[in-house]
C-alpha cells in the first residue's frame, strides 16, 4: 500500500481523497495557494505546503512545484483529484519518470481517451456506437463544413482535448459554423492548451447517461451502474441519478458492457467515467467520451453500490487486484445528488463568491453532503464555484425526491447566492418528477422556473 500521498487539488475534493486516505492509513500532504490558506483540507492533512500565488497556473497546475514538493516530503504516490492536472498525461509521464504512483490512468491512456477525435475511433473499432460525425479532427473551417454537410445541421464543434462543458459551440446551419469554430478553438486553447476540434451530429433532446468503470493491473475491468447527468446548464450538470430511471435491464447491460469495452480499448487502469448519449427513442446510445479520473458525481454511485471509490483508486495504484467482481455489484435503492453552486440563476448564472456568514447543512439517514465551506470561510473566486454537493440515499426514486426536498428546505447559507432554490423548484417539477428530463430540460423550463421564483420573492413566501 501507498506510504504517504500528496493531494494535488483544493476544496471537496480533496477532503474526500484526505479522509479516504486516513482510513487506510496513508499519510497525506495538501498542497495550498495563498487564497487558500485558510481552507480546510489544509487544516485536516497532516502536512501542508503553500505551492505558490492564487492563480492556478502559478499553484495547483504548475507541475514542476508539485513534483518538487512530493519528493521533498517524501511521498510515494501523487492524486490529482479532478480538474486542474487529473486529465493531463504528460503530469501523468512525469509522475512515473520522478518514481511517484499517479493515482490514475497511465499518460498512454489518458492521451488515447484524452484525445475526443482519437477516441472516437477507438471506440469504433472496440464495437462501441459513436455519433456520426468528423473522421479525425477537422484542422480548419472548410472540414468542418465539409463534415457538416455530409451528417447534416444541426452539429456539435467540440474540444479534442475538452471536458467540463468548454469549448463546445452548437451550429444549426453551414453560414453560423465560421464564428462558432473561431470561438470553440480559442475557448479550447484558453481552458486546455489545445485547439484542435472535431464535429459530430448533435442528437436531439437526448439523455446524458455515463457508466463508472473500475479497472486493476491484473486486467480485471468492471462497471459500477449507471448515473443519469441529463439536468445540466450550458453542458455543466446540475443534478445527478443513480440509476437512471430511463434504461431497462436489458439497455443497462448493453450500456454497461460497452463501457467496459470502452476502458479495455484504452488500457485503462483505476477508476473512470464513459460517457453516453442515449437517443429520444430511449433505445440508441452512442459514445461521447471518457472522463480518465474520478468524476464530481462519484458519491451518489458509492451510496447504491456500498462500493468507495476513492479506497479502490488507492488500491488499484498500490498494485493490489479489485476487491470485487461483475457478479458482486449490486444497484440498492436510488441516490441524487444537487450542485450547490454560488451562483445567481437570475443574474445568468453569474458566479458570485463571498464570505460564509452562517451555514448550516441537512443531516440524518441517507444524507451526505461534500464540501470544503465552514462557517467564517470565504468562497475563493479564483477557482470553480462549487459550494458543497448534497446527495442522498432511499429505497425508491421518489423517496429519495422527497428526501432531497427535505434537505434543500434545511439547507442554509448566508453570504452569497446559491442555486439551492432553482434545485428545489426542478425535484417538483413534473417532468422531473416522471423522470423525463433530457439535456433540453433546463433551456426549456428555466424561465418558468425563474418566473416562480421571482414571484414568491416578491409575495414575501420564502421557497
Amino acid at each position: 500500500m501507498l506510504k504517504r500521498i500528496l493531494i494535488a487539488n483544493r476544496g471537496e475534493i480533496a477532503l474526500r481523497i484526505l479522509r479516504a486516505c486516513r482510513e487506510l492509513g496513508i499519510e497525506t500532504v495538501a498542497v495550498y495557494s495563498e487564497a487558500d490558506a485558510e481552507a480546510l483540507h489544509v487544516q485536516l492533512a497532516g502536512q501542508a505546503v503553500c505551492i505558490g500565488p492564487a492563480r492556478a497556473a502559478d499553484s495547483y497546475l504548475n507541475q514542476g512545484a508539485l513534483l518538487t514538493v512530493a519528493k521533498a516530503t517524501g511521498c510515494d504516490g501523487i492524486h490529482p483529484g479532478y480538474g486542474f492536472l487529473s486529465e493531463n498525461a504528460d503530469f501523468a509521464d512525469a509522475c512515473a519518470q520522478d518514481g511517484l504512483t499517479f493515482i490514475g490512468p497511465s499518460g498512454e491512456a489518458i492521451r488515447k481517451a484524452g484525445s475526443k477525435s482519437a477516441a472516437r475511433d477507438l471506440m469504433r473499432a472496440a464495437g462501441v456506437p459513436v455519433t456520426p460525425g468528423s473522421d479525425g479532427p477537422v484542422n480548419c473551417v472548410e472540414d468542418a463544413l465539409a463534415a457538416g454537410e455530409r451528417v447534416g445541421y444541426p452539429v456539435l464543434l467540440k474540444a479534442s482535448a475538452g471536458g467540463g462543458g468548454r469549448g463546445i459551440r452548437r451550429c444549426d446551419s453551414a453560414e453560423a459554423l465560421p464564428s462558432a469554430y473561431a470561438e470553440a478553438r480559442a475557448e479550447a486553447k484558453a481552458c486546455f492548451g489545445n485547439d484542435e476540434m472535431y464535429l459530430e451530429k448533435l442528437v436531439l433532446r437526448p439523455r446524458h447517461i455515463e457508466f463508472q468503470v473500475l479497472a486493476d493491473r491484473f486486467g480485471h475491468v468492471l462497471h459500477l451502474g449507471d448515473r443519469d447527468c441529463s439536468v445540466q446548464r450550458r453542458n455543466q450538470k446540475l443534478i445527478e441519478e443513480a440509476p437512471a430511471r430511463c434504461l431497462t435491464p436489458r439497455l443497462r447491460a448493453e450500456m454497461g458492457a460497452a463501457a467496459v469495452r470502452a476502458a479495455e480499448a484504452v488500457g485503462y487502469e483505476n477508476a473512470g467515467t464513459v460517457e453516453f448519449l442515449l437517443d429520444s427513442d430511449g433505445e440508441h446510445f452512442y459514445f461521447m467520451e471518457m472522463n480518465t479520473r474520478i468524476q464530481v458525481e462519484h458519491g451518489i454511485t458509492e451510496l447504491v453500490t456500498g462500493v468507495d471509490l476513492v479506497r479502490q483508486q488507492l488500491r488499484i495504484a498500490s498494485g493490489l487486484p479489485l476487491e470485487i467482481a461483475q457478479e458482486d455489484v449490486q444497484l440498492k435503492g436510488h441516490a441524487i445528488e444537487c450542485r450547490i453552486n454560488a451562483e445567481d440563476p437570475a443574474k445568468n448564472f453569474q458566479p458570485c463568491p463571498g464570505k460564509v456568514e452562517f451555514l448550516h447543512f441537512p443531516g440524518g439517514a441517507g444524507v451526505r453532503v461534500d464540501s470544503c465551506l465552514y462557517n467564517g470561510c470565504t468562497l475563493s473566486p479564483y477557482y470553480d464555484s462549487m459550494a458543497a454537493k448534497l446527495m442522498v440515499h432511499a429505497s425508491s426514486r421518489l423517496e429519495a425526491i422527497r428526501k432531497m426536498r427535505r434537505c434543500l428546505e434545511e439547507f442554509a447559507l448566508e453570504g452569497f447566492p446559491t442555486n439551492a432554490e432553482l434545485s428545489y423548484q426542478i425535484l417538483y417539477h413534473p417532468v422531473f418528477i416522471r423522470g423525463a428530463c433530457t439535456t433540453a430540460f433546463l433551456e426549456e423550463h428555466l424561465p418558468e422556473l425563474l418566473d416562480f421564483s421571482r414571484r414568491l420573492s416578491e409575495s414575501g413566501v420564502d421557497a
